[in-house]
């Protein structure tokens, strides 16, 4: 079977859609159809049943749609081996990460990266900490920064400690003793990380048994920022997100201390692409200068 038929089927897998699925692989609509005909009869089974919003995947596509990914993953991984070993440094690669760190890393990583390794295309997916590990596990990205709370399905790489901090208007009053004590978010109007999203801010007020009146939940380290600056409510949130963000609110380092450790958490170590190990070079290189 063609390895080309199984992109084009994972791509309408992930678009539900025909025309955009040939947009992005460079296929017109009848080409799409036509390819997609072939792999049925190869198949012997219908992949996609058209709807009003596109097409959707049958019971049996389904079924081998994780098959379809892992193949597509360890291809891509033979690929670049390939090329690695015959001194061409090609290929792809996906990385999901949270906003926070898509902002304030990415940018002079994938910089730095793509001026040694142009040939390497790099796809950036943002999302929480469920969204990462669903990724992961769906071999639809290589590897996640992410925190390491909840990651136990995943293997792991420690990068650095990033530090929870208080997060409040900028008129609250400052606290003496330049920490913000952490209970004294009882009973106030909180503005918390959806779960899913971030564990390790839910993890903080149940480790400290702290019970604030949880007005509203927010998927956007950016939603929650711009609602305690306009006096919605206080919030815990990381330090990293904080970095540029910070003008229109004060934080303050928890009292107790909390932190989250993040790092990279992947499927295999051993079978990280070679692609996958030179972006991670780059990013312990400029880490130090990155988080300082």
């Amino acid at each position: 079977m063609d390895i080309k038929k199984f992109q084009l089927f994972a791509d309408v897998a992930e678009t539900r859609n025909f025309t955009k699925s040939g947009e992005r692989m460079g296929y017109t609509q009848s080409g799409v159809s036509h390819i997609l005909k072939s792999l049925e009869n190869e198949m012997g089974f219908s992949l996609f049943v058209r709807n009003k919003q596109g097409v959707r995947l049958t019971k049996n596509a389904e079924v081998i749609l994780p098959l379809v990914r892992s193949l597509l993953s360890r291809y891509e991984i033979l690929e670049q081996t390939v090329n690695d070993l015959n001194g061409l440094e090609t290929g792809k690669l996906v990385i999901a990460t949270y906003s926070s760190i898509s902002v304030n890393w990415m940018p002079p990583i994938i910089h730095r990266f793509e001026k040694v390794y142009p040939g390497i295309d790099i796809n950036l997916m943002e999302g929480g900490a469920d969204d990462i590990i669903g990724w992961l596990n769906d071999d639809i990205a290589d590897f996640g920064f992410v925190s390491h709370r909840n990651m136990e399905s995943m293997e792991w790489i420690s990068l650095c400690e990033d530090p929870l901090v208080a997060v409040l208007p900028k008129d609250y009053p400052c606290p003496i003793s330049g920490v913000f004590p952490i209970k004294e978010f009882e009973g106030k109007s909180f503005i918390i990380s959806a779960m899913g999203t971030d564990y390790d801010i839910h993890h903080a007020l149940e480790a400290s048994g702290v019970k604030p009146n949880m007005r509203f939940s927010a998927t956007d380290d950016h939603t929650i920022i711009a609602m305690v600056a306009n006096k919605l409510g206080v919030s815990i949130l990381p330090q990293l997100m904080l970095y540029h963000f910070d003008d229109n609110v004060s934080s303050y380092l928890l009292e107790p201390y909390y932190s989250r450790d993040l790092g990279i958490a992947v499927k295999s170590k051993a079978n990280m692409s070679p692609a996958a190990m030179k972006f991670l070079e780059i990013t312990k290189q400029l880490l130090p200068e990155l988080h300082s």
